[in-house]
């Protein structure tokens, strides 16, 4: 008899702002309920990041970065100091690395506690979302106590970084894991192997290792798929290579591999990882060392290029940097892990239920501050 079908209809959902950070209209077409194809909409937030980098000298770049993944904005710091520092050759003192590492994985965690949280209000569970929320503060308050700034840091900078840790900064970080590795159980039995959080989450909006490779799709997303990269491992930057931790990937624990609930359980793993790290860079944590010895008077760096790989919450940060031998970059090109994460998303919505399309979006986890750079 044949597939019965009716008439298509377009529906817009947006332009607003479902758990992407960031305003994002998607254009769906459906047969009924189910999905046929989705279009997303972006550039409602564009603020021409990469055009303004080109006329603002490499110090004035820094602030920039912050703005464009503003829920990691220490790892978009990181990235863009890592990228400069091997352009100009710099070698940075081991405490300044230490203490990069220790804000790297302190905002992982704070990226994917509010990632998680987020993903709770869209499929319906509330008090998760709070429980995360309050527990992330306790990350930015430590980020506050260091360098005066709770979102936007403008802490790393070429050679070094803006302030050197304050008096107590590791003991407060060591009560902080403290207090948050126990919590893990608890975030995973009010949410991750909740019933209802399962079946709206296990077997739903799968990607399939191959098509995650081939949209460039990078971090908990593409290792949710079964793909164990990490750029912390495979292309160690800094002195990610002294550290002991693993890369969790999905295993279809509860359905199947690739899905929404592998997604969300990866990020729930890969925070164990990083107070794993933290651990370890506050033992270590050289006691002296100036963290402004080797920041350069004059950022001038020679002409030529580079392109720099790192590992933020959402994938494979990268930046391209062209010098001409000026005080400001020729051309600064940034590659967003979050704009190939959303490119995927119609491969894995068609065929899926209207309402499933938000569970699908959420387990991406996106900010559109990184996609309308």
């Amino acid at each position: 008899m044949g597939i019965v079908k009716g008439d298509q209809m377009v529906l817009n959902i947006g332009p607003q702002h479902p758990s992407t950070h960031g305003v994002l209209r998607l254009k769906v077409v459906t047969d009924g309920e189910i999905v046929s194809d989705i279009e997303p909409i972006i550039g409602y937030l564009h603020r021409c990041f990469e055009k303004h980098c080109e006329n603002s000298t490499y110090e004035q770049v820094i602030p920039f970065t912050d703005r464009c993944d503003y829920i990691a904005s220490m790892n978009n710091n990181f990235g863009y100091v890592v990228a400069m520092e091997k352009l100009m050759e710099i070698k940075v003192p081991d405490r300044v690395e230490y203490i990069r590492i220790i804000m790297a994985e302190l905002n992982r965690i704070a990226s994917h506690l509010l990632a998680l949280g987020v993903y709770g209000l869209d499929v319906g569970a509330f008090t998760p979302f709070l429980y995360m929320f309050r527990d992330r503060e306790r990350i930015l308050d430590i980020f506050e106590l260091t360098c005066g700034a709770r979102l936007l840091y403008n802490y790393m900078w070429v050679g070094g970084v803006s302030h050197d840790l304050p008096v107590g900064f590791v003991e407060t970080v060591y009560g902080f894991l403290d207090y948050f590795e126990p919590k893990l159980k608890e975030y995973n039995e009010i949410l991750t192997y909740n019933k209802i959080f399962i079946e709206r989450t296990a077997d739903v909006g799968v990607l399939p290792p191959e098509v995650a490779i081939s949209y460039g799709v990078s971090g908990p997303n593409l290792r949710g798929s079964g793909v164990k990269w990490d750029l912390r491992k495979d292309e160690p930057y800094s002195i990610y290579e002294r550290f002991d931790f693993d890369v969790p990937v999905g295993e279809g624990t509860v359905g199947t591999t690739g899905d929404c609930w592998d997604r969300f359980y990866v990020r729930m793993l890969e925070m164990t990882e990083s107070a794993k790290i933290l651990r370890q860079a506050l033992k270590d944590l050289p006691q002296d060392g100036d963290v402004h010895q080797a920041i350069p008077k004059k950022i001038r760096p020679p002409k030529g290029s580079i392109y720099q790989r790192t590992e933020s919450p959402r994938g494979d940060l990268a930046y391209y940097i062209i010098s001409d031998g000026s005080p400001q970059p020729y051309r600064l090109k940034m590659r967003s892990p979050a704009f190939t994460a959303l490119s995927v998303l119609n491969e894995i919505s068609r065929g899926w239920m209207l309402s499933d399309v938000i569970a699908i979006l959420g387990s991406l986890d996106i900010v559109l501050g990184e996609i309308d750079r």
